[in-house]
């Protein structure tokens, strides 16, 4: 299996060379050359799978350049950190499924693509004798659960970008209470989007990128996208197995696009309808409510959430639908990114629309509806939404299709959010032992004002060659 960029312009490269690269050299994003397809055997093989076994059976169509024996090692010791058995168990509550994506180190759905791809890396820098400079930008979650992927590992370094008072007090101290010495937390005077545009351009500039040996762990890295399409088809495999339904919907709390277009890509590669439709739920955030239900992609200012996460104007992954979406014209998608980077808007017709239509339902969920279903959903069934998840379960339950089982992604642990949760329920949750103790240990970090230059200088400094 090869991988090739959303604008055509590179040559096709293996998995190895994919991760490696992170953000396409031609400024797209990497993508297989072919999307397999799971057939009615392969299916009935998965159904008696473990998480990583199932993993493993995913992985192996798409990376071929990794040793069976050596790929399922990476996966046994990226999932041995998780604490529960299942890795994302699945629970039901009331006329919904919940599928809990909080059991790994850092309490985020983040940790298992994050804890995969964190071991991939020092693997293939100790079989090239190479080292790497991961730079991100994380609206919340993923800073931490990548620090927590590669903190201590030989020759790589970090620097992680986040909102400077704009993620919650426990994923601000996850992050910057991790002092090992190749971890460098760095708080931008900005918003989300501001981080994000600055490693867009990083990873642009060329030169500096080669100079530095630049690593990407944000969803532009196509083996994010891959490790989180595992649990959708174990969420599946488990329900069809319990329900006898052949046709589910997964309700995505998203503001990134990144999460939800694995679940896209898992309904590729299961049977047709076998995923009926993905519900794609925003915050007041709503860049991708509003590209789905008018087709009009357009930025409008942040607006500060109690789910920060998904704070999110611009969403990094949506390119990649967009390629689909244009029957693999990757001249045409890149004409619109270049559009879109001057103009901040795109405008999508009806027949288009039809399309983006038949693979999503979205909504839109304001603060007081957020918190109304933290509260509600508390008192009926005894069971704590983070808010994000709280997005996700009023997205399902006002765009679910008749009858037909729903899976809400529970994308964090709701202790990382305590104030929202007091705010619902009127009494702080309590901390799992991972939390505990944040508050009074050591921490570091820079902050630093929304500069790309003052960003890569600081890169330049601490770097490792």
């Amino acid at each position: 299996m090869n991988y090739i960029s959303t604008r055509g312009g590179i040559s096709p490269i293996p998995f190895k060379d994919a991760v490696m690269m992170g953000l396409a050299t031609d400024g797209g994003l990497l993508l297989p050359e072919v999307l397999p397809r799971a057939d009615s055997k392969t299916l009935d093989r998965w159904q008696s799978c473990s998480f990583p076994q199932l993993a493993s059976e995913i992985f192996r169509l798409f990376i071929t350049d990794i040793s069976i024996d050596l790929l399922d090692e990476l996966i046994s010791r990226s999932y041995s950190t998780f604490s529960h058995p299942e890795i994302t168990p699945l629970v039901q509550k009331g006329d919904l499924f919940i599928l809990e994506l909080f059991h790994g180190p850092t309490l985020a759905f983040k940790d298992v693509a994050l804890q995969f791809l964190g071991n991939v890396f020092e693997h293939i820098l100790q079989e090239t004798r190479s080292t790497m400079n991961i730079i991100g930008a994380t609206s919340g979650d993923t800073g931490s659960a990548a620090i927590y992927g590669v903190r201590g590992k030989e020759r790589i370094n970090i620097f992680i970008l986040h909102p400077y008072k704009r993620v919650s007090p426990i994923q601000e101290l996850q992050m910057t209470t991790v002092v090992d010495p190749n971890v460098f937390n760095l708080a931008i005077k900005g918003n989300f989007d501001d981080g994000q545009a600055i490693v867009k351009a990083i990873f642009n500039d060329l030169p500096f990128k080669n100079r530095y040996h630049l690593g990407a762990v944000n969803s532009i890295n196509w083996a994010r996208i891959l490790a989180q399409v595992v649990y959708y088809i174990y969420a599946w495999l488990k329900i069809r197995n319990k329900t006898g339904a052949a046709s589910i919907e997964f309700s995505v709390p998203t503001g990134n696009f990144g999460d939800i277009f694995a679940g896209y890509i898992a309904r590729i590669l299961l049977p047709e309808g076998a995923i009926r439709k993905l519900i794609l739920a925003t915050n007041e955030n709503n860049l991708l409510t509003r590209f789905v239900t008018k087709g009009d992609y357009s930025v409008a200012k942040v607006v500060a959430t109690s789910s920060p996460s998904m704070d999110i104007q611009v969403a990094s992954n949506f390119e990649r639908y967009l390629y689909y979406l244009y029957g693999c014209d990757a001249e045409r998608t890149r004409q619109d990114f270049e559009q879109f980077s001057q103009t901040g808007k795109l405008v999508f017709d009806q027949d288009l629309l039809r399309t983006i239509q038949q693979d999503f339902s979205s909504k839109s969920v304001n603060e007081d509806e957020t918190l109304n279903t933290i509260r509600r959903f508390y008192e009926e069934h005894d069971y704590l939404l983070d808010p994000h998840t709280a997005v996700g379960v009023n997205g399902a339950q006002s765009c679910r299709s008749g009858d037909i089982p729903v899976v809400c992604l529970a994308t964090a642990h709701p202790a990382k959010f305590g104030t929202a949760v007091t705010k619902a329920i009127g009494r702080e949750p309590e901390l799992p032992p991972p939390l505990r103790g944040l508050q009074g240990r050591e921490s570091r970090c820079e902050i630093l004002d929304p500069d790309v230059r003052l960003v890569q200088n600081f890169i330049a400094h601490h770097a490792l060659l």
